[in-house]
């Protein structure tokens, strides 16, 4: 050994160990117990390399004598079979087996998902207007190249008494068993609270990586990072911290390999850092503790440390194997060790991928160039993507027309992209999504095929989606045995309410359902919140707190439940009810349309009428009503009447003036409000 100490990593790396498996024979040995960042003595070193060896000797000992063994054993058998043979002669009988006749089996029409109208008739023999005519009969207005859902196909079936067996036509993923695995680089992203140095650190590891070599030793891009270290490959993804990659997984795409948590040591343990944690968490993926701003005067690792093992991370030293590297981005102190780490911990992921075949990848964010159209940064995990490709991504489709480096705006050409370079790719029709998946396929008609398919896929699952998260359908999930376990995303006001709700829930699971809080945290409903729950399957439970305007569209758009309280008990009691089974349908008030009273008529043997002015939205016969004056509710009630000049109608679009009877109200002035609501 050239030098008087290795790290636990390196040694395992000259031994063809882990690094576990070093820190083991350390143990054994009676060494001093370590991490897998420490250092090992060329006295250790020599000490391990004795007992491999006398543990080889004992091994090679085994085998020999086992193998003699055995021999003996068949030199044994084959004398006694010999002298058989010669003291009884056996009469072989030919045994007569009876053939077993096979039964025929039914003939299956083969159907895939989202056949024509034309294709179905060919697969059942029958004419197309034989099926346009029964899809009439069913109330479904279809055409000759309509597509039709497989639940269609199943009720077209039993129309024409034929037996169907669902086979997928173009298969959505190529399957690369046969292509050799080779290891690849890991898939870093940096997490953590706000101004805790995330940024820093990056902008710090960017620029001494590039100053050792101009080309090949780093490249950037708003997207994604690669750094070239210890002739490895490390690729960062340059996101907006948690919520991106909590985004990508609620699509069904896991590209984070390590999660970099970030803590400042002047600062600790703050709220969003505790939101990484759940989210990094609810992703299964690998923590390394990065404690940046050590060269503070006020900076203090051990107690980030302490406060770190509060919420389930144990770092080394403090009962843990979690690793936790001391940085400072200023003065570049412990970024070697942090990349070490990175690099230790992928070596024990093991993360392998095939680099031939088919291509897919994920696309990390997409943009409009002026001189080359749409371009699209592609992370790709499986697999090769060429030039003049076709590929599917979503509901796009295309020709792979360049690939470029992730160079910023020098559109470095690149013959291919594989698990070790990402790129970025012209050629897209559409501006696609971050966080679709990108998939090379054989030929255009395969991709034009899986982009219908696609699109027509999300229009199923938008009804799907409906009842995918609320209280209701995890009820049923429940009932049904699908689900074990009911997550939640929980929020509150203050401290004091948070744990007491918490552990309120907490201890209502039963040995069939246990319920498991995702996140706990105060303040709003926040779009994290609600990225988590899409992301967890999970449902969103406020005490006495509302979802900001951004939370609400999103819960509104991916249909997670939302639910808020201002009574613990109501919470207790729903959230108890769904286990066992007993949740009742909820009935919500939708605010429909908005109107202003323009003048009050006390009508004889009806009571008062509102001369009105819809400002917004719709008044319908038969809504419920509130009365608003002063920002305050007066009344609550139904609409009887309402009527335009003399006429009655079914509603009154805004901008128009009518007439509004309201049941028993005894109070109404000129300029109340009027909220028109309908009951879901």
């Amino acid at each position: 050994m050239k030098t008087d100490r290795l790290k636990v990593n390196e040694v395992a790396k000259r031994l063809n160990l882990s690094p576990k498996a070093v820190v083991n024979l350390l143990k054994e040995l009676g060494f001093k117990e370590r991490g897998y960042t420490s250092f090992v003595t060329f006295e250790e070193y020599e000490a391990i390399k004795r007992k491999i060896k006398e543990e080889e000797k004992l091994y090679v000992g085994k085998i020999e004598k086992k193998e003699e063994l055995e021999k003996e054993s068949k030199e044994e058998k084959k004398f006694k079979g010999s002298e058989s043979k010669i003291q009884k002669p056996s009469i072989k009988v030919k045994k007569i087996e009876k053939k077993k006749i096979a039964s025929p089996e039914k003939f299956k029409i083969e159907v895939t998902p989202f056949m024509t109208v034309s294709q179905l008739a060919a697969a059942f023999d029958v004419l197309p207007a034989d099926i346009i005519k029964v899809c009439l009969k069913l109330g479904l207005i279809a055409t000759i190249n309509q597509r039709l859902d497989l639940d269609t196909i199943y009720l077209l079936a039993d129309e024409f008494k034929k037996e169907i067996v669902v086979k997928e036509e173009v298969p959505i993923e190529k399957k690369l068993t046969e292509v050799a695995l080779q290891p690849r680089p890991p898939v870093v992203t940096v997490i953590g609270h706000v101004d805790h140095g995330k940024t820093t650190l990056l902008d710090y590891i960017r620029k001494t990586k590039i100053a050792e070599k101009e080309v090949g030793r780093i490249t950037q891009h708003v997207g994604v990072s690669v750094v070239n270290y210890k002739n490895e490959k490390i690729i960062f993804l340059d996101t907006p911290g948690h919520e991106a990659f909590t985004a990508m997984r609620a699509r069904g795409i896991q590209v984070t390999d390590i999660a970099i948590l970030v803590v400042a040591a002047n600062e600790g343990v703050k709220p969003q850092t505790e939101e990484a944690i759940n989210h990094a968490r609810a992703a299964g993926v690998p923590i390394i503790v990065a404690i940046t701003k050590v060269d503070l005067p006020d900076a203090n690792p051990e107690k980030v440390k302490a406060q770190l093992a509060n919420y389930g991370i144990r770092v080394e030293g403090y009962g843990g194997d979690v690793i936790a590297v001391e940085t400072s981005a200023y003065t570049g102190y412990g970024i070697d060790d942090l990349l070490d780490a990175i690099l230790l911990v992928s070596h024990i992921a093991n993360l392998k991928a095939p680099f031939e075949g088919l291509g897919t990848g994920v696309v990390i964010d997409s943009r409009i160039d002026k001189g080359r159209g749409i371009i699209a940064t592609v992370l790709t995990y499986e697999g090769r993507i060429e030039r003049g490709n076709f590929f599917v991504c979503g509901e796009v489709y295309g020709k792979v027309r360049d690939i470029f480096d992730v160079l910023p705006d020098k559109f470095k050409r690149i013959e291919f992209s594989d698990p070790a370079n990402p790129c970025q790719i012209t050629g897209f029709s559409e501006i696609p999504e971050p966080g679709e998946k990108f998939m090379v396929v054989e030929n255009e008609k395969i991709a034009r095929e899986l982009a219908q398919r696609k699109k027509l896929q999300k229009q199923t699952e938008k009804l799907k989606l409906q009842k995918k998260l609320t209280l209701q359908s995890i009820q049923e999930k429940i009932q049904k045995g699908e689900t074990k376990e009911l997550k939640i995303v929980l929020k509150a006001d203050v401290m004091g309410s948070l744990e007491a709700i918490k552990h309120a829930l907490e201890e209502l699971s039963l040995e069939e359902v246990k319920i498991k809080i995702i996140h706990a945290g105060i303040g709003a409903i926040t779009k994290s919140d609600v990225l988590l729950a899409a992301a967890s399957e999970a449902i969103v439970v406020g005490y006495h707190v509302s979802p900001l305007n951004d939370a609400q569209e999103i819960a509104d758009r991916q249909k997670i439940e939302i639910r808020t309280y201002k009574i613990i008990y109501q919470a207790i009691d729903d959230i108890r009810a769904a286990l066992l089974g007993l949740l009742e349908e909820e009935k919500k008030e939708v605010l429909i349309g908005k109107a202003i009273v323009r003048k009050v008529f006390n009508i004889k043997g009806v009571g008062l009428v509102a001369g009105a002015f819809v400002l917004e939205g719709k008044i319908i016969r038969d809504g419920i009503v509130k009365v608003l004056r002063n920002d305050t509710e007066i009344f609550k009630g139904k609409i009887t009447s309402l009527k335009r000049f003399k006429e009655d109608v079914k509603e009154v679009e805004a901008n128009y003036e009518c007439g509004i009877g309201i049941g028993g109200i005894e109070d109404l002035q000129e300029e109340d409000l009027l909220e028109c609501y309908i009951e879901e």
